[in-house]
């Protein structure tokens, strides 16, 4: 075992406890080491139960079942290779399925709680605080363990709101009234116990003139701390910490409700880059958008297949900065009662000029009705010139004022409580939502802010509600509209 696996791995392996429960960092191999676990579980010749595997989206499932088909080779145990078997038809649910000699299997299913309803045997529940249904998950997974087989519960935290935090927290201060065993190892227990050196053989391995090769734990953990998109981050992903969701004006459930993935199993550019230099293509680097119905992203205004660019209504919103602050432009379509993320446009201390031929690009799209733009400050000279061009009805400055923010932040939060958004799942436009605050001034008014980081000053944020506003503000004149005719 200790061939294969690190002490922290070692120790999960180990725990014969029925329930166990796990807090981790990003990137540490646990997921590997529980699919090794699961399959010399379900494999042994006594074995009476199936095994039940809940990942965060349909692809994770796909990974978590490859990851225990690759240790079921190694140890000659299968019946037959990894399938993919619908369930339930009607339901869409369907799982990778992987069979061994003993008649017992693997179901590697998505995050769908409905998926565990009916079902004995044991549960692994991987990235846990994902699902936006985690609560829902484990009240209709557990009672499926009460003939045996066990629960295993295995995430990075995501926010305070969250019924993970809420089980570990019942294991260290109340109790633990459902009886779990609770491990927790950080990125930096990992480093601490071998993770640098595994990773090394991989860099060397890939290249062996990698200038990551001489670094020491330290210089491993300052460039993962660097590269996250604020300390936030750093603290809930890599080291147990989760963010207070009682601060943020918006929770991670919330957000994970409405995110859609980019659908490919590598980081695409345009859902991970934070900024795009102003000569990118739309396409590139500082550009999100997503057709929702299969993930794909592409440039609304060139397609790389035509039958991609957005059918219905298009609304933007613009938050302008230039020397120390992004600007965005997010570009929404409305799809059925869905207002889509089709685009997000993040350029950094780019010229005016540049920043207009991006935002004129969108507003040409035929099907393009309404923009918002912050015209405080820097903007208002940008909202006109705008207006001037495409016509005052299709663009409108918007003054920041506080009762105008409130209400820009209300509408936001609003739509993802209701999960008529969709957004990109980015870690900086993560990051950026969640940087926003509710205040109470000394004088007893509301305020909303937003930390001023290397990834920008909550703009993100504001293009979005500008965005909804712009679709919410269409809305109401076609309505009016309506009722005149």
């Amino acid at each position: 075992m200790e061939r294969y696996f690190l002490p922290y791995q070692v120790r999960w392996l180990r725990d014969g406890a029925v329930k166990r429960i796990m807090e981790k960092s990003r990137q540490i191999g646990i997921s590997l080491c529980a699919a090794y676990d699961l399959v010399r579980k379900t494999s042994a010749a006594g074995n009476q139960y199936d095994a039940w595997v809940s990942s965060s989206d349909e692809l994770q499932a796909e990974l978590f079942g490859m990851d225990c088909a690759h240790w079921a080779r190694l140890g000659n145990h299968l019946f037959s290779k990894l399938e993919l078997r619908v369930l339930d038809a009607k339901e869409k649910i369907s799982a990778q399925v992987l069979p061994f000699k003993n008649g017992k299997a693997i179901y590697s299913l998505s995050s769908n709680p409905n998926a565990q309803a009916g079902k004995r045997g044991r549960r692994v529940f991987d990235e846990f605080a994902l699902n936006g249904e985690n609560r829902l998950l484990y009240s209709i997974g557990q009672p499926g363990t009460m003939w045996g087989g066990g629960m295993d519960i295995i995430s990075t935290h995501r926010g305070t709101a969250n019924f993970f935090n809420e089980l570990v927290n019942e294991v260290k201060h109340k109790g633990n009234p459902k009886g779990f065993s609770l491990h927790r190892v950080t990125i930096e227990d990992a480093c601490r116990e071998g993770l640098l050196a595994k990773l090394k053989l991989k860099w060397a391995a890939a290249n062996p003139d990698d200038a990551r090769l001489p670094w020491c734990d330290d210089d491993f953990l300052q460039a993962m701390r660097n590269e996250c998109a604020d300390e936030e981050t750093w603290l809930q992903e890599f080291m147990c910490v989760p963010g207070d969701d009682n601060a943020a004006f918006l929770s991670y459930d919330l957000m994970a409700g409405c995110e859609v993935d980019c659908g490919s199993p590598e980081p695409s550019p345009a859902c991970h880059a934070s900024h795009s230099s102003p000569s990118s293509p739309l396409a590139g680097p500082g550009n999100c958008g997503s057709p929702i119905a299969d993930g794909r992203w592409s440039d609304p205004a060139n397609p790389a297949n035509p039958a991609d660019r957005p059918a219905g209504p298009l609304y933007a919103g613009v938050d302008v900065g230039r020397e120390h602050d992004l600007t965005v432009i997010w570009l929404l379509e409305r799809v059925g009662d869905v207002l889509a993320t089709r685009q997000v446009v993040c350029l950094e201390k780019a010229t005016f000029a540049e920043q207009e031929e991006r935002l004129y690009g969108i507003l040409a799209l035929p099907n393009f009705q309404r923009c918002c733009i912050d015209q405080t400050g820097l903007g208002r000279q940008f909202a006109e010139r705008a207006a001037q061009r495409f016509g005052r009805y299709k663009v409108e400055g918007i003054q920041f004022t506080s009762a105008v923010k409130e209400d820009l932040a209300y509408t936001t939060r609003t739509a993802f409580e209701k999960k008529t958004v969709r957004i990109p799942a980015d870690k900086f436009i993560r990051a950026d939502l969640r940087s926003m605050r509710k205040e109470a001034t000394a004088s007893g008014n509301i305020r909303f802010t937003g930390e001023r980081t290397a990834n920008g000053h909550a703009d993100r944020f504001w293009a979005l509600a500008l965005a909804l506003h712009a679709a919410r503000q269409q809305t109401n004149r076609n309505r009016i509209f309506a009722q005149i005719i």
